[in-house]
């Protein structure tokens, strides 16, 4: 996946807040550009709490429910912030549209979180629902 413009993402926001974004269209990728654009328009406190609030908000307009094999994800919800984070703090320009775009190209694997997390600890349901420290190395 490669944004070709600015309104791209704009638009992939407003869908995603108006929670009109097809779950097709609720991708990895577009995970971290919703991060992403949080993480550059706010602190990092609102910003977890608009991404977290978000996400809970688009999983029940689209009856997603969590349950102990889907949903909403805590600890990888603040994983993946952190993460962003920590990337754009290795980033000297702020073009969003460039940022977006190296995000996507560093991060496109999804299964990154199992490099600092255990199977088990991971989908247990206390990282479900509560945010739990890596049991393999820090993020």
């Amino acid at each position: 996946m490669k944004y070709h413009s600015v309104d791209e993402i704009k638009t992939l926001i407003q869908a995603f807040e108006n929670c009109t974004l097809p779950r097709n269209e609720w991708t990895h990728p577009a995970h971290l550009t919703v991060a992403l654009w949080y993480l550059t328009h706010y602190s990092e406190t609102e910003a977890t709490n608009y991404i977290r609030n978000g996400i809970q908000k688009y999983n029940s307009a689209m009856g997603i429910k969590t349950t102990k094999d889907s949903g909403y994800h805590e600890t990888l919800t603040i994983f993946w912030i952190r993460i962003v984070s920590q990337f754009l703090t290795t980033q000297s320009q702020r073009n969003i549209l460039n940022l977006a775009n190296k995000l996507i190209q560093n991060y496109e694997n999804k299964n990154l979180p199992f490099e600092y997390y255990s199977h088990d600890l991971l989908m247990s349901w206390e990282a479900r629902t509560n945010w739990v420290e890596p049991d393999l190395k820090p993020v």
